[in-house]
């Protein structure tokens, strides 16, 4: 494996040879051989490891592997631990979120730090045919079904052309010690499920099931190009830029078919997710829009106008009684209705008469709250991590405020 190992770096990961990467180590079977493994390349690296506080001592014993592992291989080590179940519940997100969220952040600010491009993680070709399954229940579209990338940006994966079992086999022939993670073993979670009751299946079925599957995942990979490259192409001849609004015209993209297709390709890098929205924008009257959290995609008459949304350096912002519409850092529009109507998260009914002027917006705070309508009690605002998140504050009323998210 090792021979096979320097020939794929030479081939796919030359740049590993030019400088200092990260190597991202939980102690497990694949992350320790992969450290071996570049260690007998004599490349440049340091390790990282993430302690969750999971498992309780058996998360430090995985700690402690990788200490040693750091110097046996004489390698600089990162460690850090995290209070992963606070996390979760500051940001309503479950486990596997989390846990990704977490050890990701911290990567990009070693990287950042000690000025290191590459991020290498040991995910190997079981790991991709596990994903292609989990996309494949899911729904999912071309890219889903390629599978882990090998190279993005900042991230390697060298190992996805090995499979479990020759790192297994290099491991035990070379007396490599790594660290089970029992949780590997629960079939509750759906990625350990398929890695123990589903694939084994697919492999009784053909013994090169796994090799046939990489073969097709490169073909996709190959077909996954020619649509970038066709979609970056036609974008060019469709859309016009002036300044920071992107143009294009209603009636070139209602010609394309599938249409929404290619509205998901040429749209989805600005965030977008409302896709029957964005296609209701071509029928819709002007002045329509759709946004995103950078972007916002606006029916102008014949044409779609895509502009980023740029908030000002601005904390707060007054509003004063007379006016009917604000703009700027964020679009805000005013009315006098006689009694409720046409609800949605974009719009507020306030009582007129208990409002004191001028109002105030401002980005949300940590223990904002509010009483919901229909309940006696008060409901704090659940701090947002994204700072295009505004609140509309009218003044004190009452001891609470009446606020909206926009």
């Amino acid at each position: 494996m090792l021979e096979n190992f320097r020939n794929h770096i030479d081939l796919y990961f030359p740049h590993l040879k030019e400088g200092k990467f990260l190597l991202a180590c939980s102690g497990g079977l694949d992350s320790v051989v992969l450290a071996h493994l570049c260690a007998s390349y004599k490349l440049d690296f340091s390790l990282a490891h993430c302690n969750f506080k999971l498992r309780g001592e058996e998360s430090d014993k995985d700690e402690d592997l990788v200490r040693k592992l750091g110097k046996e291989l004489g390698r600089e080590i990162f460690v850090t631990s995290f209070d992963t179940h606070g996390y979760m519940a500051q940001h309503k997100t479950n486990l596997q979120i989390a846990a990704r969220e977490l050890r990701y952040n911290w990567f990009s600010q070693i990287m950042e730090n000690h000025r290191i491009k590459t991020l290498v993680t040991a995910h190997h070709a079981d790991d991709s045919l596990e994903t292609f399954i989990i996309n494949l229940s899911r729904g999912t579209g071309i890219e889903g079904l390629s599978g882990i990338p090998s190279l993005t940006n900042t991230i390697s994966r060298p190992l996805l052309q090995f499979s479990r079992t020759e790192i297994k086999k290099y491991a035990e022939a070379n007396t490599i010690h790594w660290r089970e993670d029992a949780s590997n073993e629960n079939t509750k979670y759906l990625r350990n499920n398929i890695r123990h009751n589903i694939i084994p299946k697919l492999k009784e079925l053909n013994p090169h099931f796994l090799e046939n599957f990489l073969k097709t995942q490169e073909y996709l990979g190959q077909t996954q190009e020619i649509l970038h490259h066709h979609i970056t192409q036609l974008k060019k001849q469709l859309f016009s830029k002036e300044e920071m609004v992107e143009k294009v015209k209603v009636a070139s993209l209602l010609a394309l078919k599938p249409t929404k297709t290619y509205l998901f390709h040429f749209f989805k890098e600005y965030g977008f997710t409302q896709w029957d929205d964005i296609y209701g924008l071509l029928s819709a009257n002007s002045g329509k829009e759709v946004h995103s959290n950078t972007h916002r995609l606006l029916k102008d008459r014949d044409f779609l106008l895509l502009k980023p949304i740029v908030l000002k350096n601005t904390n707060a912002f007054d509003i004063e009684g007379d006016q009917e519409s604000v703009s700027e850092p964020v679009d805000l529009k005013f009315s006098n209705v006689k009694a409720i109507g046409e609800t949605s998260p974009n719009i507020i009914y306030v009582d007129k008469e208990t409002l004191k002027y001028p109002l105030t917006v401002r980005k949300c705070q940590k223990g904002d709250y509010f009483y919901p309508l229909g309940m006696s009690g008060k409901k704090k605002y659940p701090n947002f991590s994204r700072t295009q998140r505004w609140m509309f504050l009218p003044k004190k009323t009452n001891g609470c405020y009446v606020l909206a998210i926009i």
